[in-house]
C-alpha cells in the first residue's frame, strides 16, 4: 500500500504542477478524446512518477484494477475524480 500511495502522491504533484485541474490532465492524457484513460494512456501519465517501464506497466494495471468500477478496462472521468480525491489532501 505504501508504494501505491507514494506513486499516487507523485502523480498528484505532477498533475497540480502541470495542469490547472484534474479534468485538464485527463483531457491531456486522453489521446483518443473518449473521456477515459486506457492502460497505455495511464502509463504515459505515470511516466513522470515511475521511472522503470516494467514497474510503470504494473502500476497502470493496478490502477485499472483499483479504479475501473465500470469494468471497461479504462478509467473514466468519474473514476479519475475518485482516484485524485483519495490522495488530494496527502500532498
Amino acid at each position: 500500500m505504501e508504494v501505491k500511495e507514494s506513486v499516487l502522491r507523485k502523480v498528484r504533484i505532477l498533475i497540480t504542477n502541470q495542469f490547472d485541474s484534474p479534468e485538464e490532465a485527463l483531457r491531456f492524457f486522453d489521446s483518443e478524446n473518449e473521456g477515459r484513460l486506457k492502460k497505455h494512456e495511464l502509463k504515459k501519465m505515470l511516466r513522470g512518477a515511475v521511472e522503470n517501464d516494467f514497474l510503470r506497466a504494473n502500476v497502470a494495471s493496478e490502477l485499472l484494477k483499483g479504479y475501473d468500477r465500470s469494468s471497461s478496462d479504462t478509467v473514466n472521468w468519474e473514476e479519475f475524480k475518485i482516484e485524485i480525491s483519495e490522495y488530494e489532501g496527502n500532498v
